[in-house]
Formats: C-alpha cells, sequence, structure tokens
C-alpha cells in the first residue's frame, strides 16, 4: 500500500512538471565546450600556447623520470630481493614498499632537485632565462647525478652503439646516452645489493632443510620452519637499519 502511494506521488510530480508552460529564459543555458585552431595575433600567443604544451607534455612524463632517472630503481630492487629472500610473500606490501622507495628517492635526490630550483626554476620565474635555457640547466644538473652512478663501460656501450664521437668528458654526453647507460648500471647495482642480502637467508634454508632431511620429515615444507629464524635473525643485526644505511650510502655524492 505504502508502495501505490510513493508511486501515485511520483507520478503527479511528474504530470505537474511535464505540464508547465514554457517561458522565455526559464531555462538554465548549459555550457558548450568548443576545441579548434586559431591564427595567434602576436608572438607572446604561441609562445604561452608551446609553454601549455611543454608543461602538460613533462607531466605526462614525469613517472617515467622519476623512476629511471632517480634512485627509485636501484632502491624498489634491493627491497624486493630482500622480500624475496625473507620468503615473506607480500609482507611489507607493494604500498609500502613503493612509498618507502619514494621518501628515499627525495631524501637522496633533495641536493639535486635543490639545485635544480634555484638555477633553473627561481630564474625561470623571474624572466631571466628562457624556458628552453631552464630545462637545459635542470638536464645538466640530473645528468650530474646520473653520471656519478654510472659505469664508463656501461656508458661505452650506447655511445658505441649510438655511433657517436668519443667526447673529451662524460658530461659533453647526451642524455640520450646517459639515461640508458644510468639504468643498466642500477640494475647492475640493485642486483649486486639482492645477492648479498640473500647469502645469510640462504644459509638458513639449508641448514633447516639438512635438520629436517635428517629427521625425516620430507613431507614438511622447509620454508614454514626457517622463516621465524629469518625474521629473528634481521630483527637482531637490526635489518632495516643496515639495508637503509647501505643502499643511501651505495650512491656517490650523497651527504
Amino acid at each position: 500500500m505504502k508502495r501505490l502511494k510513493l508511486l501515485t506521488c511520483f507520478a503527479a510530480i511528474v504530470a505537474v512538471i511535464f505540464s508547465l508552460p514554457e517561458t522565455s529564459g526559464a531555462q538554465a543555458p548549459l555550457p558548450k565546450i568548443i576545441i579548434g585552431v586559431d591564427q595567434v595575433s602576436s608572438p607572446e600567443d604561441l609562445a604561452v600556447t608551446l609553454q601549455i604544451l611543454l608543461m602538460l607534455t613533462v607531466l605526462t612524463l614525469a613517472p617515467s623520470i622519476l623512476v629511471m632517472m632517480t634512485s627509485f630503481t636501484r632502491i624498489v630492487i634491493v627491497i624486493h630481493f630482500l622480500r624475496q629472500a625473507m620468503a615473506t610473500q607480500s609482507v611489507p606490501p607493494n604500498q609500502i614498499v613503493v612509498g618507502l622507495a619514494l621518501f628515499l628517492t627525495f631524501y637522496i635526490m633533495s641536493p639535486t632537485f635543490n639545485r635544480i630550483y634555484e638555477e633553473s626554476w627561481q630564474p625561470l620565474q623571474a624572466q631571466e632565462i628562457t624556458t628552453q635555457d631552464a630545462l637545459t640547466k635542470a638536464g645538466d644538473q640530473l645528468k650530474l647525478f646520473m653520471l656519478a652512478q654510472t659505469r664508463e663501460k656501461d656508458l661505452a656501450l650506447f655511445v658505441r652503439i649510438a655511433d657517436l664521437d668519443k667526447p673529451q668528458s662524460a658530461q659533453e654526453l647526451p642524455l640520450s646516452v646517459v639515461i640508458p647507460g644510468f639504468i643498466i648500471s642500477e640494475l647492475r647495482i640493485g642486483f649486486q645489493i639482492g645477492f648479498l642480502l640473500y647469502l645469510p637467508f640462504l644459509i638458513i634454508d639449508m641448514v633447516i632443510a639438512s635438520v629436517l632431511m635428517s629427521m625425516g620429515m620430507l613431507m614438511l615444507p622447509p620454508v614454514m620452519i626457517s622463516l621465524p629464524f629469518k625474521l629473528l635473525l634481521f630483527v637482531l643485526v637490526d635489518g632495516w637499519y643496515l639495508m637503509i644505511q647501505s643502499v643511501v650510502e651505495s650512491f656517490v655524492g650523497v651527504p
């Protein structure tokens, strides 16, 4: 009965709304969006348009820049190897791993970011340099950081692939050579640290497996027994402190 009353009231309201007379100006205007290409009236309009386009391009590439041109890659790889070596499955979860890697990246990259802000962004805001000069100076600061972490062998590989002449100094190399060289150097160092992290936990796994085999417990997974001992070892040696200290100090030029 209540539902029938509600339906009747709703039908009456709809009938009243549609029976109202239309009056001029009573309808609310709907917004109309127009996207088009028009001729610029002055060179300044073209410059502003190009700056907006450049800013959108930088924002689109910002995640790639943060991941591949900073210390983020090495930190994430090391934490991933640690999690695999301890066999803790998804502990710490991916959100914690990425968050910790981001904050450590901001700490390690803070001197570079401060120089970019002082030498590129502030002069650009004060209109002392052009946008192109600001991007060039920012790229040079990132290049200094990447070159300090990159092996000469890795740089020579991409110089040879790109068929470039041997430069007088590494600073003369373009970013198209420095960035891939930096990436493979980060992967190499991350795997080296991961190998060193694996060794103590691998020894614990081997000892536990040998004990279980000698006791005839072949059906009992050694991981179930070794996990508490791994956690105990990691806590006793203050593992997070040692790992973070080693990773941060592995970067050259970090205070």
